[in-house]
């Protein structure tokens, strides 16, 4: 059985960054992953470019049973703490839009810097090192693994939730916090596409792949950004943000036109082309084929007729269907395509200075374990690389 001072369990995004920290105090750091890889949901964040950062990360970006937990670990690792160490080793980045920070060439780039980072510091990484059992001791925890034992005074666990269970996700974090005694809250899919009735689903046929702009609510949140029709339901980065605030059989409420009072549109679209179709007025803000599928749908004898020869509450009837659409999906597509878990380790088990539990000594949890989930646009990357620099300070 070997001695080390720090082992962490995970080496994706929150257990890298809390190795690098450790190491750099010149504790004796083991980061440890199952996988076959380290930071496999790295490297395929971001459409493989990884959205890294957010330059918008602030505590109002998070969801958690208690709202101010994220806050200390935000504050003293920051957006701009991360960007420093992307800028230190040359990696070219941008933002794509609403702050979102993504690598100009793979997300590669980034795990590539954080092992070079844990290389530097001297924190080893070892995969395939699969856990059998954990036990508290004396002086820290003996963890057995399919490569053997180590002894630890402090045991981070980084395993993640349980999204995208193909990328070797598991509910291994939960296991030990209850294995331990720490309240867990309930976990569910987030930032997820929704699911719709095979009704539905029949009059959208053809629409997989379509996208519009909107502003998508559901119990008091909005988000403004694109929805996308899929063969399945509705995804899109407006759905996605939406599907975290969303509770089965809650109605979702989306509007098409966001910009405009869309009845007051319709009568200036009067006066200024009246030998227009609806129709053809709708496409300028949609897409024809998605124009012409919801005139079919919702207004059909209207779509094909002059504006002129409309009546004005035949036009409120129109403005009310695409800026008050109200849709009941049936369900989420899961953790099978969840960039995150919500729910997870009650944060107040945890010091929110320290990550360590107040139960046992020894013993923390960093990153999406916990009950902390951000929103779309690398603020959960951020949360992962503040929870794990901020425990490796301590550990």
């Amino acid at each position: 059985m070997q001695s080390i001072d720090v082992l962490i369990i995970g080496a994706g995004a929150a257990g890298l960054m809390c190795g690098i920290s450790a190491a750099s105090r010149s504790r004796r750091t083991l980061v440890i992953d199952h996988a076959n890889k380290v930071g496999k949901k790295i490297l395929m964040s971001g459409g493989g470019r990884c959205n890294f950062t957010n330059y918008f990360a602030e505590p109002t970006n998070y969801l958690s049973h208690n709202q101010h937990f994220c806050k200390s670990a935000l504050s003293r690792f920051t957006q701009w703490d991360f960007i420093a160490l992307v800028e230190k080793h040359g990696i070219a980045y941008h933002e794509k839009k609403l702050g979102q920070l993504f690598c100009d060439d793979k997300a590669k780039d980034i795990v590539n810097m954080l092992l070079a980072e844990c290389e530097e510091k001297g924190a080893e990484v070892r995969i395939k090192c699969s856990v059998e059992s954990v036990k508290k001791v004396e002086h820290g925890f003996i963890v057995s693994t399919n490569q053997g034992k180590w002894q630890c005074e402090s045991l981070v666990i980084a395993t993640g939730g349980l999204s995208i269970p193909t990328m070797g996700a598991t509910g291994f974090g939960y296991e030990i916090a209850k294995q331990f005694g720490l309240n867990l809250y309930p976990t569910w899919a987030a930032l997820v596409p929704f699911t719709l009735n095979p009704k539905l689903l029949e009059e959208f046929n053809g629409l997989s792949g379509v996208s519009a702009d909107a502003l998508v609510s559901a119990n008091g949140q909005s988000f403004r950004e694109n929805i996308l029709f899929t063969h399945r339901g509705l995804s899109g980065p407006a759905i996605l943000q939406i599907s975290s605030y969303w509770q089965p059989s809650d109605t979702v409420v989306i509007n098409l036109f966001p910009d405009v009072d869309l009845f007051e549109q319709l009568k200036q679209w009067q006066l200024d082309k009246p030998k227009s179709h609806l129709v053809t007025l709708l496409s300028e803000q949609l897409t024809k084929n998605l124009a012409e599928r919801l005139s079919q749908l919702w207004f059909k004898e209207l779509a094909h007729k002059s504006i002129a020869d409309i009546a004005h509450t035949d036009l409120q009837t129109v403005a009310n269907a695409l800026q008050e659409w109200q849709l009941k999906p049936t369900g989420t597509e899961g953790y099978r395509t969840a960039e995150v878990t919500m729910g997870g380790v009650d944060t107040d088990e945890v010091s929110s200075k320290t990550f360590e539990a107040q139960k046992v000594r020894g013993l923390y949890f960093i990153g999406e374990v916990l009950d902390v989930t951000g929103h779309l646009g690398g603020f959960n990357f951020q949360w992962a690389w503040a929870s794990g620099y901020c425990a490796g300070q301590y550990v």
